[in-house]
């Protein structure tokens, strides 16, 4: 998924340049917030890479002890 992610971010700074370079200010404004929401992604995927595993075991039907 990281790799995946930094292929789109580069992609969107190669866009936010020439967006910049025409004066597109509508597209730049876009491309920022989705700049924030894809490196907050980022963010959230480099923790989920450094959680281990739980262990839930199995589920076991209940017995009924009355």
């Amino acid at each position: 998924m990281l790799p995946r992610l930094e292929e789109v971010e580069t992609d969107l700074i190669m866009r936010r340049k020439r967006a910049e370079e025409e004066q597109w200010l509508g597209e730049i404004e876009g491309i920022d917030l989705t700049l924030t929401f894809l490196r907050t992604k980022q963010a959230e995927a480099v923790r989920s890479r450094r959680r281990s595993a739980v262990d839930l075991g199995l589920p076991r039907p209940r017995t009924d002890r009355n």
